[in-house]
């Protein structure tokens, strides 16, 4: 059928950030084991270096918030070209103090990696997508921008603010570039993950308290796991280049809004249970 998913990916290149660690390193595997070829880029070389031992991937160590090392990977980069999508996953969280308490350097942290980052990797990285879907040779020729925010840059939450912030504006990055490169073959695409439970995330983001972290997925059913959301993303990049899934919001079952999280087992309900007699 003509509208089906191309199976074969071998002919297309994915560059992936973050990619030392959660979803961005499930995303280089997932999309290595559909064929893809893979560009990994990440600040630590020695976890870039294990990635490339074990799954193949093209690693380029990189921190994504210095402009000359940018600079640096956009050079690279071209000689590794034709380069079909962009993956951009790096980013992060830090406290989850209130506004009140709040430390401004840790606000203009994350937006240096949330929003910074991923507005001058993305603009770098027009001119090489432009060339590879015009070379590109499927039914329908195009390149892929796809960008991993948050749910929270939808919903506000206690001691939240600053991510808030952050996501909400690479949320609307995201939108903004929509618009721009309307009538070009580039997909421009957004994923918007709720509770994934990720070796680091809440670790980082609670300055190493693995005990706190850890209370934050527990007695969850079924968490989102990083490979989750490395599937969502192929499952986008693989679709028919006519599509264009805006967003993807994904969330465990257990968690049906930011504030609205079950913990314990997930329970089906007897036929008439709850119904008014």
């Amino acid at each position: 059928m003509t509208n089906e998913p191309c199976r074969d990916h071998t002919h297309r290149t994915a560059l992936v950030t973050g990619a030392s660690s959660g979803i961005g390193r499930a995303t280089v595997e997932t999309l290595i084991e559909r064929g893809w070829r893979v560009i990994a880029t990440a600040r630590r070389a020695d976890r870039l270096a294990e990635l490339t031992a074990t799954t193949g991937a093209v690693s380029i160590p990189c921190d994504l918030t210095d402009e000359d090392a940018r600079e640096e990977l956009l050079v690279e980069l071209e000689t590794l070209a034709p380069i079909h999508a962009l993956v951009n996953v790096a980013g992060g969280a830090i406290g989850v103090d209130s506004i009140e308490d709040g430390s401004a350097d840790d606000w203009r942290r994350m937006f240096e990696i949330n929003v910074i980052a991923t507005k001058e990797l993305t603009a770098g990285m027009l001119p090489i997508l432009r060339a590879s879907a015009a070379d590109d040779k499927d039914g329908f020729p195009h390149a892929d921008i796809i960008t991993v925010t948050s749910t929270a840059a939808v919903t506000p939450y206690e001691g939240g603010a600053g991510y808030n912030a952050a996501k909400a504006a690479e949320h609307m990055l995201v939108k903004v570039l929509r618009l721009e490169l309307a009538g070009e073959p580039i997909r421009v695409m957004e994923v918007l993950p709720g509770l994934v439970h990720t070796e680091e995330f809440s670790t980082v983001r609670l300055r190493g308290d693995a005990a706190a972290a850890a209370k934050v997925y527990e007695g969850v059913d079924h968490p989102l796991t990083a490979d989750d959301i490395a599937l969502a993303i192929a499952q986008a990049l693989e679709l028919p280049g006519h599509f264009n899934v805006d967003e993807i919001m994904v969330r465990p079952v257990a968690q049906a809004a930011q504030h609205k999280l079950v913990r314990g087992p997930l329970t089906v309900r007897e036929p008439n249970e709850g119904a008014s007699e």
